[in-house]
């Protein structure tokens, strides 16, 4: 049997017996058929960067038919800033690639993604989704390489505190129940993000766990595998959807914030990429990062400042962007360092055969792990537009290649110390720093936009939104005008608790 078949937890994939992107409509009108759906909701992402739904019940097959083949319209002012309200009219179109079963949904109901669409039939040129597809066609024209991703979706359980097995505090990374109180409440929703597509690598808790006012806040992620950077965008969509919605039906509250109080872990969105070329990753070459890796990281060292407009869009973001909290503030990268903006994960490029080391009746394993080499942006948080975010990344690392000097840039910043450390100040000083404030990011992306509008890649007209957005918050002096207030701080959390 195929492999990608083989075991798959999507329930449309094994039920139909191919592969999700080879769905067509009469595959989803057979699953519906079939199975007894009685609804189907179409979902799609807006300018807050969550999921809208819209709910069809099937009232017969030519309607469904219909549905499938002509979406629907919606109120496009309603869900994005930069559409005037005189031309709102937009059409949503279901990718038939994404159909699960919804998880909640008492009725049994087939879930689908959507495309947005203009009034001419044309994909809407500011949506996030086509602009994340407009990145990864641009990346793929000017390399002649795939550009893939995969997320690290951190989050914090807020619930009553039990006092029972009370955790260390900070000290909660991989921690095992009953000292971890949500590990149950994880794999449910990792379950469910599988059987929706979602193609998880692993889940554990992090390291933030303390206690404010008798709720315990316990940190945990979610990671994914690479894979197409479009589908990773979709991915990380639908499993925030599920995330949110099942801590709904237990009773606890969810947060992707990026910084909830201080001196404590905030919840980043570190993006890992690799580019791949006929089915072979090309981020090694002989055991070592390959100057294709290099010019890719040189793209986002010249881009750092802007793509935080993209990755960090509300004023707490840049309370977590500090020294000593295991988040960059710098723009340099380096190998399995976690102070630096780009890290290069250990990639197994150790010739010993691990597998058989460690259980010595196997034979030798002969495994390519060249294919899980990455390299991962740390800078981003739970605030971001992730198709946004993800597009930007695709950006950046085009750019690199566009760079003359792209390998130079790569050497100058390439750093294989804790920049943080006093012995290293030195270093730390020579290096650019991340903006400090929406306001400092909006100007970087003022500065740069050119080259995130070339290919055509980001419309004039959404770069305008997001430094419009950013300037709006007047954050300029924020991190330092409260400084040491706990009360203000928290009152800014909690205004922005339930971004993205």
């Amino acid at each position: 049997m195929d492999k990608e078949l083989a075991l798959n937890p999507n329930r449309v994939v094994a039920y139909l017996g191919k592969p999700a992107k080879e769905f067509t409509k009469a595959d989803i009108i057979r699953f519906i058929s079939e199975n007894e759906i009685r609804m189907v909701n179409f979902m799609y992402p807006a300018g807050d960067g969550r999921l809208k739904t819209l709910n069809f019940v099937i009232n017969n097959l030519a309607y469904l038919d219909a549905i499938l083949t002509c979406g629907e319209r919606v109120d496009g002012s309603s869900l994005f800033p930069f559409i005037e309200a005189g031309s709102s009219d937009l059409y949503v179109l279901p990718r038939f690639s994404t159909a699960f079963l919804d998880p909640f949904a008492e009725i049994p109901t087939l879930s689908m993604l959507c495309s947005y669409f203009n009034k001419d039939g044309e994909p809407l040129e500011s949506s996030p989704e086509n602009t994340l597809h407009k990145a990864c066609k641009a990346f793929n024209e000017v390399t002649g390489m795939e550009f893939q991703a995969m997320g690290e979706l951190e989050y914090y359980v807020i619930a009553p505190d039990d006092e029972m097995f009370p955790a260390t505090d900070q000290k909660g990374y991989h921690e095992s129940a009953p000292y971890a109180k949500f590990n149950e409440f994880r794999t449910q929703c990792m379950a469910y993000i599988a059987q929706a597509g979602g193609q998880i690598k692993y889940g554990h808790s992090e390291v933030g766990n303390f206690t404010i006012d008798g709720m315990i806040y316990e940190q945990n992620e979610i990671e994914f595998l690479p894979v197409n950077a479009k589908d990773a965008a979709d991915q990380l969509m639908v499993a925030k959807w599920i995330i949110r919605n099942l801590a709904y039906q237990l009773g606890y509250d969810i947060t992707f914030a990026p910084k909830i109080t201080v001196g404590k872990a905030g919840s980043g969105l570190h993006v890992h990429m690799r580019i791949v070329k006929d089915g072979q990753n090309q981020m090694l070459d002989g055991g070592v990062l390959s100057a294709t890796a290099r010019k890719a990281i040189a793209g986002m060292m010249e881009l750092a400042p802007s793509i935080t407009a993209f990755g960090n869009t509300n004023p707490t973001s840049y309370f977590r962007l500090v020294p000593h909290q295991e988040a960059p503030t710098n723009i340099c990268w380096g190998d399995r360092n976690r102070s630096v903006l780009v890290r290069v994960p250990l990639g197994w490029a150790a010739k010993a055969d691990m597998c058989q080391i460690a259980n010595p009746l196997e034979g030798p394993s002969n495994y390519d792990t060249t294919q899980k080499q990455t390299v991962e942006m740390r800078s981003p948080d739970g605030s971001a537009d992730i198709y946004q975010l993800i597009a930007g990344l695709a950006v950046a690392c085009r750019h690199g290649f566009e760079l003359e000097n792209a390998l130079e840039i790569a050497e100058k910043t390439y750093v294989n110390v804790n920049i943080h450390k006093a012995e290293n100040a030195d270093k730390l000083n020579s290096l650019a720093q991340l903006p400090d404030s929406c306001a400092a990011s909006a100007d970087c992306l003022e500065r740069q936009r050119a080259i995130f509008e070339k290919h055509n890649v980001f419309s004039p007209a959404m770069i305008n939104g997001i430094i419009n957005k950013l300037r709006s918050y007047d954050d300029k002096t924020l991190r330092r005008d409260i400084e040491g207030n706990q009360d203000e701080m928290l009152k800014i959390v909690r205004r922005f608790f339930h971004c993205g």
